[in-house]
C-alpha cells in the first residue's frame, strides 16, 4: 500500500471525527462492548491461530494472559468512564476574585497503534480499549511475525467495525515504516528499543505525540531474607510462560553468592513442576527467534559462562529449545547485553546492597524490576533508589495486571503510560478553560484590566498587592 493511499484513508477517518468529535459514554462503551462481544465470541478460533504461531501454546495461557486481559480493561472502563469525563475544577488566585478555572478532556482524534506479536490480542485491543474511552478513532497496524493471528484479528475487526471506527492494515516492515509517517492525532507502539527509535523518528516529522512501550533488562532481584522456593518459582514462571516471550519477564536474577546453590536447585524444581509438559511450553514465535536463543546461550558458554538446564530432559526431547539458567557469565556476552525475551536466565552474584543498587543503575532503565525478601528497610532502599517503570514485590508480572497502575517505562525503557485511568489520559487531550469574572462583582476590576497599559500607579500597587 503505498503512502498516498494510507494518507487517503487517514484523511476518511478524520473527517469522520470529525463530525462525531465528542462521542457521548453510551457510544464509547458500545464501541468497547463490541471489542469484548468479538473477543468472546471467538476465543476458540483465536487460541488456535495462537498455538499455529507460535507453534505450541496452551489455551489457558492465552484465555489468561490474553482475553482476561482485554475483558478486565473493558470491565474497568465501564466502571469508570463517567468519572474519568467529568471536568475537573481548580483553584484560581485571590487576584482573579471570583473566576472559575477547570480542565476538561477532550478526544485527540484518530490513534495509530503498532502492536506486536508476542502477546498480539492483549497488545492490540488494550491500548484500542483506552483509546475509545477517549473518545477517539482507532488504526491498527498488527505485527507481521504474528501473521495468523494478526489476519484474524483483522477479519474480526472488519466485521465488528466499520473502517472509519477501527481499521486495520497488516503487511510487513515497508508497511510499518509508511503507517509510522502517517500524521496520526497520536502514537501508539508496542516493541523492542531499536524499531521504537525509528518509530519515534517517523513520528517526528509531524511532531505526532507517542507513546512507546519498549523493554529492557528487568532485574529480579533475590534477598537472603526471601524464601528461597518461593522466590525461584515465582521467578520461572515470569521467565518460562509465554516462553520467555515476554517484555516484563525476568531478564536475569541477582542473588547472595552464600545461596546461590540453594537458587538454582529451587529454580529446577520450579521449573519441573510448572513447565514438565511440553504442550505447556510455548515456542518461539518463528525460527529466526529460535536461532537467536541459541545464539545467545552459545556466546555466553563460549565466553566461559556455565549453562544449566532447568528442566529434566526426559519428557522434554520434543522442545526445540531446552530452558537453561546461565552461572558465571561475562559482562560482555550477548545475554548481558541485549534484552533476554526467551528462556534463558542469566544468575549475576552480588553479596551487598549498595553494589546490587549500582549495577542496575549503571545499565538502562528496566521496564519492571522484582524484589524478593522480607527485610523492609532494604525493600525501600530499592525502590527509592533504582528507576524503573514498574515494580512487583515477592512475586513478577502482577503490577501490570492492576488496572489502576499505570503500566509504561522509563527512559530507554519506554515513554508515556496506559492501562484504566492512564490510558484514558494518554489518549485525551486535557484542555485548561478559565471564565472571567470580575472581582467582588465590579467588571472593571477584572481579568487583565488593572494590569494594561498605560502603566500608572495602579499598576505599581497591584504589583505589591501580588507580591
Amino acid at each position: 500500500m503505498s503512502i498516498n493511499r494510507f494518507t487517503l484513508q487517514l484523511d476518511e477517518i478524520k473527517a469522520a471525527y470529525a463530525a462525531e468529535p465528542n462521542p457521548t459514554v453510551a457510544v464509547r462503551l458500545e464501541r468497547i462492548g463490541r471489542i469484548e462481544k468479538m473477543l468472546a465470541a471467538n476465543e476458540e478460533k483465536i487460541c488456535k491461530v495462537l498455538a499455529a504461531d507460535f507453534g505450541t501454546r496452551h489455551s489457558i495461557e492465552s484465555r489468561l494472559l490474553e482475553f482476561q486481559m482485554v475483558y478486565q480493561a473493558c470491565k474497568h472502563v465501564r466502571k469508570h468512564l463517567k468519572e474519568w469525563m467529568k471536568p475537573q475544577l481548580v483553584s484560581t488566585p485571590a487576584f482573579l476574585g471570583s473566576s472559575h478555572a477547570w480542565t476538561q478532556m477532550q478526544s485527540m482524534g484518530v490513534v495509530g497503534i503498532m502492536s506486536p506479536w508476542n502477546y498480539p490480542v492483549q497488545l492490540a485491543l488494550v491500548p484500542a480499549i483506552a483509546a475509545f474511552a477517549a473518545g477517539n478513532r482507532v488504526w491498527l497496524k498488527p505485527s507481521e511475525r504474528s501473521s495468523r493471528t494478526s489476519g484474524f484479528l483483522a477479519t474480526l475487526i472488519q466485521e465488528y467495525f466499520h473502517p472509519i471506527e477501527f481499521c486495520v492494515t497488516v503487511g510487513g516492515t515497508e508497511v510499518a515504516e509508511s503507517f509510522a509517517a502517517l500524521p496520526f492525532d497520536h502514537l501508539f507502539f508496542t516493541g523492542s528499543s531499536n524499531i521504537g527509535k525509528r518509530v519515534m523518528r517517523a513520528a517526528a516529522d509531524h511532531l505526532t505525540p507517542i507513546t512507546l512501550e519498549l523493554g529492557g533488562k528487568s532485574p529480579a532481584i533475590v534477598d537472603p531474607s526471601a524464601k528461597m522456593n518461593d522466590a525461584a518459582a515465582s521467578i520461572i514462571y515470569g521467565k518460562l510462560v509465554n516462553g520467555g516471550q515476554t517484555c516484563i519477564a525476568p531478564d536475569y536474577a541477582i542473588v547472595h553468592s552464600s545461596v546461590s546453590e540453594t537458587f538454582i536447585q529451587e529454580l529446577q524444581n520450579a521449573a519441573q513442576e510448572q513447565f514438565a509438559n511440553p504442550e505447556e511450553f510455548t515456542g518461539a514465535i518463528d525460527e529466526n527467534q529460535l536461532a537467536r536463543w541459541h545464539q545467545l546461550a552459545k556466546d555466553a558458554v563460549n565466553r566461559g559462562a556455565k549453562a544449566i538446564p532447568l528442566l529434566s530432559p526426559s519428557g522434554n526431547l520434543g522442545l526445540a529449545f531446552m530452558p537453561v539458567a546461565l552461572l558465571n557469565v561475562s559482562e560482555d556476552a550477548l545475554v548481558m547485553k541485549e534484552e533476554v525475551f526467551g528462556p534463558i536466565l542469566p544468575i549475576v552474584t552480588i553479596n551487598d546492597l549498595d553494589s546490587i543498587i549500582r549495577y542496575i543503575n549503571e545499565g538502562p532503565k528496566p521496564l519492571a524490576l522484582y524484589w524478593f525478601g522480607k527485610e523492609k528497610k532494604v525493600m525501600q532502599r530499592i525502590l527509592n533508589e533504582t528507576r524503573s517503570g514498574g515494580v512487583t514485590i515477592n512475586d513478577t508480572l502482577l503490577h501490570a495486571a492492576i488496572e489502576d497502575l499505570p503500566f509504561g517505562g522509563i527512559g530507554g525503557s519506554g515513554m508515556g503510560a496506559y492501562h484504566g485511568r492512564a490510558g484514558f489520559d494518554a489518549f485525551s487531550h486535557r484542555k485548561s478553560v478559565l471564565e472571567v469574572r470580575g472581582f467582588l462583582g465590579l467588571k472593571f476590576l477584572g481579568g487583565t484590566k488593572l494590569a494594561r497599559p498605560p502603566y500608572r500607579k495602579g499598576v505599581e500597587r497591584l504589583l505589591r498587592w501580588l507580591k
